[in-house]
């Protein structure tokens, strides 16, 4: 009889520790899915990740409703290679779409005027139509499928409604808001509004009378802001209100460190930059709030991530994303490290997770979520996060990158692998490689490769045996390469685009400080 007792309790017990994180009575038939992707949002730009300066109450609840994954990555520094990654499940040397799309390769990546070593490896232009992507996944399960926003995965016959999402509105060829964030702007696939109309609003509120439309069905609705990218735009009142802050935190003397080849800035004090922060944050809250007022908060699933790393040096010089160090088109964690939420209604929120995660691992998550088969034959380089989300583990496994070109934004072509807590980048001007153990040394101040040389000849073996596996492609030297004239260049980043960086972000926190008489809308009267 005692042991009956026994074994009944034993089983009550493991059956309360199992349900603390799971709530096995609420998991619906076919949960909705909300994945909202930003662009260019960094690591440390939501105050619930650390920031002191931008204020993003809607996401900060997406975070603390759900896991908050404390290492997630993007797989790549740059935009179209992780958003490929997201939809296919395979890392940008496999998928073959390494660089963002209308970059410059081989010879003609001197017209860059950048004078480097390397000539930049061609890539993939368009998303693979062989690939069984993750909306196309779904819709086999019966979902209705959506997309808003930035696409940036190939020209027409490669847009959304060719892979998988039934309706589109916004996405097409390029990556940046054509006219800007506020209307008129040039969209193909989404009309432009009245004068002054939020483009980022609108995403928001086209996402909201998709989800009205099929609240009654399983709905996957994607919703890629084209915010935060370049051109930075805010209203006056927002600028006002962050200029403000700015000063009441006090402002820095100065800005910006010299990396190897642009300046990067160090403190998080860009008033407009923070002004469209917190209109994408304001649009995040209003998808939330429908969700809450349809009634479906209970069987809708959200996911709020990044593309890459924050801008802090190139296009905008937006953000810092220190302690990590550079920033978006870098190979340091500045670059891939991203804010990485999933909330899911019946597991157990509030939590922190702190395993190596990446975004080809969302396809096999929702899947397994929403109670379909995996599809291990196209998630190649993706696993299921289900058991980290209940509190258990996952077999530890390499993290790669693959980023053979320069990019706009001064980061080095390489490779990287990380594996438990270390990181090995391999650099392809010279061939060196650096390690950092990130447990110790999150900024990667310290290159300890020399002490591990077994371990840099491991992870390196291990880089280049799954870089061959895939049949990637890498950059070749450029025999027109001078290093005068390199040098020179890098001398007026130096002395020239350095102080004119200086300058222009002490207007920007200028009371005078006036873009041109253009707030863009925030005059425009209202009927």
């Amino acid at each position: 009889m005692k042991s009956k007792i026994s074994a009944l309790l034993g089983f009550i017990l493991i059956f309360l520790l199992f349900a603390s994180c799971t709530r096995l009575d609420k998991i619906p038939q076919k949960p909705n899915i909300v994945f909202i992707l930003a662009d260019d949002f960094g690591y440390h730009d939501t105050s619930v990740m650390g920031s002191k300066f931008y204020e993003t109450p809607h996401i900060d609840r997406i975070a603390n409703e759900g896991t908050i994954f404390t290492d997630g990555y993007a797989t790549c520094q740059v935009c179209s290679p992780s958003r490929a990654s997201i939809l296919s499940g395979r890392f940008p040397a496999r998928h073959g779409i390494t660089d963002w799309i209308g970059a410059r390769t081989g010879e003609a990546w001197r017209q860059a005027g950048r004078f480097n070593k390397l000539l930049p490896p061609d890539y993939v232009h368009n998303l693979p139509h062989d690939y069984t992507t993750l909306p196309e996944a779904l819709k086999e399960e019966g979902y209705k499928t959506f997309f808003a926003g930035k696409w940036h995965l190939g020209s027409k016959g490669s847009w959304p409604t060719d892979h998988g999402f039934d309706i589109n509105r916004g996405g097409w060829d390029v990556g940046s808001p054509r006219g800007g964030f506020y209307a008129p702007w040039q969209n193909p696939t989404l009309e432009s509004g009245p004068d002054g109309e939020s483009l980022t609003m609108r995403l928001a509120q086209e996402t909201v009378e998709f989800l009205k439309a099929n609240k009654d069905t399983s709905f996957f609705a994607y919703l890629a802001f084209y915010a935060v990218h370049a051109p930075v735009q805010t209203t006056q009142e927002k600028w006002a209100q962050y200029r403000q802050k700015a000063a009441d935190m006090g402002i820095a003397e100065t800005g910006f460190k010299m990396g190897h080849f642009l300046p990067i800035r160090q403190v998080q004090d860009h008033p407009v930059y923070a002004g469209l922060v917190e209109t994408m944050d304001d649009a995040v809250g209003v998808v939330l709030d429908a969700v809450d007022e349809l009634g479906l908060a209970d069987n809708t699933i959200v996911i709020f991530t990044s593309d890459n790393g924050g801008v802090a040096a190139g296009d905008a010089f937006a953000t810092s994303n220190l302690p990590l160090r550079a920033g978006k088109g870098y190979q340091f964690e500045g670059g891939i490290r991203e804010s990485y939420f999933i909330k899911v209604p019946w597991i157990k929120g509030g939590q922190k997770c702190d395993a190596p995660v990446t975004s080809t691992d969302f396809y096999p998550t929702l899947l397994e979520l929403v109670g379909a088969d995996l599809r291990p034959q196209e998630h190649l380089d993706g696993v299921s996060l289900v058991p980290l989300l209940n509190g258990q583990s996952i077999a530890e496994r390499p993290l790669i990158w693959h980023y053979p070109h320069y990019g706009n934004q001064g980061g080095e072509p390489s490779s990287i692998i990380r594996l438990g807590n270390w990181k090995l980048i391999h650099y392809y001007e010279d061939g060196r490689e650096e390690l950092y153990n990130l447990k110790e040394d999150l900024g990667e101040n310290t290159d300890v490769a020399a002490e591990n040389p077994e371990l840099v000849e491991k992870l390196s073996q291990q880089l280049f045996n799954y870089l061959s596996d895939v049949g990637a492609r890498y950059p070749e030297k450029d025999p027109a390469w001078r290093a005068e004239l390199e040098a020179q260049h890098l001398e007026k980043i130096r002395t020239q685009l350095w102080p004119q960086l200086e300058q222009q972000r002490l207007e920007f926190l200028s009371k005078d400080f006036d873009p041109g008489n253009n707030w863009w809308g925030s005059m425009v009267t209202k009927d």
